[in-house]
């Protein structure tokens, strides 16, 4: 069996969207041991989004059936893309999947760029169609920078959850068996997940 961990790690100095609070490690050796408090965002690093993120109503991310994350997945490939990720370029590629990751030139990106590839309103709305469950992608948003947050109420509103800011740079395009858990944050709206992609050896 492979497996794949394509979560980012968590740490003070993690890329982050701009908003995003920073996130702050504090430690302490106490008498026979080490211990932490961590501050966090509930969409720091690798996280999924509940829909009460963008509808401000629903389903919160301690709620979220975990049937949507964890199954058979595609990684498809668009490196090659810039920008906003149209339609016609899922469409073909996407039959019989119910979970979807997008592979993007942001996967090995160290430094914020504000122009970094997301999903369009057609394609989301492409994957509702499809009666895809779930849609991750390595850039920091599945949709822009600069947005009215309709990629998200499409999805979201129409239980298709999303999971933001993976790495998978070391991953092949191709079909999977997808494992992405969000912490059970009560009443929140997102958690960071830890995701792993896992394939029998061929």
């Amino acid at each position: 069996m492979q497996i794949f961990d394509v979560t980012r790690p968590i740490s003070p100095d993690m890329l982050a969207i701009p908003g995003v609070t920073r996130t702050e490690f504090r430690r302490e050796e106490r008498e026979r041991y080490l211990i932490a408090d961590v501050l966090v965002s509930t969409h720091a690093g690798t996280h999924i989004d509940a829909p009460i993120h963008y509808l401000k109503t629903g389903m919160t991310v301690d709620r979220l059936p975990l049937d949507h994350l964890i199954g058979p997945c595609r990684v498809v490939d668009l490196g090659d893309i810039e920008g906003e990720i149209p339609a016609d370029r899922l469409a073909g590629k996407i039959g019989g999947v119910r979970r979807l990751l997008l592979k993007t030139s942001f996967s090995a990106a160290e430094r914020f760029d504000p122009v970094f590839p997301h999903l369009g309103l057609e394609a989301a709305r492409l994957l509702v169609r499809e009666g895809i469950l779930s849609v991750g992608i390595d850039s920091p948003s599945i949709e822009a920078l600069v947005c009215d947050g309709s990629v998200h109420r499409a999805l979201l509103g129409n239980s298709c959850f999303i999971i933001e800011m993976l790495d998978l740079s070391g991953v092949p395009e191709g079909d999977y068996d997808l494992i992405a858990l969000p912490l059970p944050l009560e009443g929140l709206d997102g958690s960071p997940a830890r995701v792993v992609l896992c394939r029998k050896e061929e």
